[in-house]
């Protein structure tokens, strides 16, 4: 595999407006996805940016910014633009959609997130963690992936994501992480095809996929990320990346 990594940000947010450039210790929340990303070094990295503020923070910290239209639907969409510009003669046959607002990430995410792609059979890796508690389980916000590892196992075909809880029954349940490793090709086919039923019902882009008959391959984590989409989270992040040596990151 010859991956790329490709981090989507744009400021508008309707919970945290400008967020990407949200400043977390002296550096906006984009610098610190950018450092994540190239701690990970599993491949070259780029911003693929919907605001010129904040590709001038990625070039200014070194980094290599791509703007794309403000307008287009998703990050999937912004991530495949910006890959015209970043790799014309497709080199990289995967391509890793980081979302830009996992700043306390550990990088070892993304080394395992491409894993599930040594296997022909799978189109798209993702990443899941186990769900601590019912109000985990029951917050909408939270997406839950059906999926059931083997004894011993780390990879599982994702059957389904929700925002309610599933499988029903006794057993694990498992917290999606929203990083996804897509094959090339499948990136490809994935932004030319519109919105899904399910994922309209939903509102979860990774069932446009599963419709279409692709396969998600699920690897388990014991620990991941917050996503900062409030004040509150920002000041959390702010406190984990304070520390001397980087808390070991946690969900909310």
């Amino acid at each position: 595999m010859n991956p790329i990594v490709v981090i989507p940000a744009r400021m508008a947010s309707t919970r945290l407006p400008g967020k990407p450039m949200a400043d977390i210790n002296g550096k906006p929340m984009i610098v610190h996805m950018l450092d994540r990303a190239r701690e990970a070094g599993i491949g070259p990295v780029a911003v693929a940016c919907g605001d010129p503020e904040i590709a001038a923070a990625v070039r200014r910290a070194g980094g290599r910014a791509v703007m794309t239209d403000p307008q287009l639907p998703s990050g999937s969409d912004r991530v495949h633009a910006a890959l015209a510009e970043l790799d014309p003669d497709s080199r990289h046959d995967v391509v890793v959609n980081l979302q830009g607002d996992l700043p306390t990430l550990d990088p070892e995410g993304l080394r395992l997130v491409i894993t599930p792609l040594a296997d022909p059979r799978n189109d798209i890796g993702t990443l899941v963690v186990p769900i601590r508690d019912e109000i985990e389980a029951t917050t909408v916000s939270f997406v839950k992936a059906a999926c059931a590892f083997e004894d011993g196992q780390t990879i599982a075909p994702a059957l389904y994501f929700s925002r309610q809880a599933i499988p029903w029954g006794l057993g694990p349940r498992w917290h999606h992480v929203g990083i996804y490793a897509y094959r090339r090709t499948v990136l490809d086919r994935y932004v030319s095809l519109p919105p899904s039923p399910l994922e309209r019902r939903e509102q979860l882009e990774q069932l446009r996929a599963l419709e279409d008959g692709m396969r998600i391959a699920c690897v388990r984590m014991e620990h991941g990320p917050f996503g900062v989409d409030t004040a509150e989270d920002l000041e959390r992040a702010r406190e984990i990346l304070a520390a001397p040596t980087r808390a070991r990151p946690t969900r909310q």
